[in-house]
Order: C-alpha cells, then structure tokens, then sequence
C-alpha cells in the first residue's frame, strides 16, 4: 500500500508522466490508502463542482487509514522531532505516522520531506 501526498495527487490529476500512469496503476489495483487530510486539501484545492466531485469519489471508494488519535501522536512526534524547523508541518507528521501505522510506504515530491524520510528510512 502507498500512501500518495498532496503533491502526487496533484501531479496525477493535471496528467502529469510518469506520475500519472504510476499512480493510475495502483488505483486501478486499490494500492492507493486514503488520508482524510490529504484529500481535505484537495477539495480546499477545487476549483469547480466537477473537481470537488472527482476527489470526493475517490474518497468514498479509496480504502482509508484509520486515524483515531494521529493528530495528536503527529503533534507530539513533531515536536520531539522539531519537525518544523525542518520545513515539515504537520500534515506531513500526520503522513508520516500513518504510513508507520499502517505499513504503508509514503510518496511525496515534497522535498524536505523526502529527505526527511530518507534520514529515517533509508532504502
């Protein structure tokens, strides 16, 4: 399972290569794990009826991540971390611990992100 970030939606719905194709790869496979702030800012995001439909139907059939207490585990991890010095807020915690909660594999283009996620997790 991965868990795409603001950014690959992004990129997957203005039909952007290679991520488009990847990410159409694994939706059709339901690979892709739903988190509900991810999608909020998607739908802050729209610009049209059409779009907010478009993101709320991959919402409703998306499998999702189980985010009972994440804001405040975020928070804390965050903090213990400095994460915002670093340029990670806390959405991206909130990704963060629910890609370790779940097992999932996060996917981002953020790049601080990125190397955030290298120094803990490298390949």
């Amino acid at each position: 399972m991965v868990i795409a970030d603001t950014s690959v939606w992004i990129e997957f719905f203005k039909g952007k290569e290679p991520i488009s194709k990847h990410m159409r790869g694994m939706l059709e496979i339901q690979e892709v794990l739903a988190v509900e702030c991810i999608f909020a800012e998607l739908l802050q995001g729209a610009t049209n009826v059409r779009e907010r439909e478009i993101i709320n139907k991959y919402w409703h059939y998306l499998p999702k991540a189980q985010e009972k207490g994440i804001w405040i585990e975020a928070g804390t991890f965050s903090g213990e971390n400095n994460l915002t010095s670093k340029g990670i807020g806390l959405i991206d915690s909130v990704l963060i611990i629910a890609s370790r909660k779940t097992g999932a594999r996060l996917w981002t283009l953020d790049k601080k992100l990125q190397a955030y996620l290298e120094k803990i997790q490298p390949e």
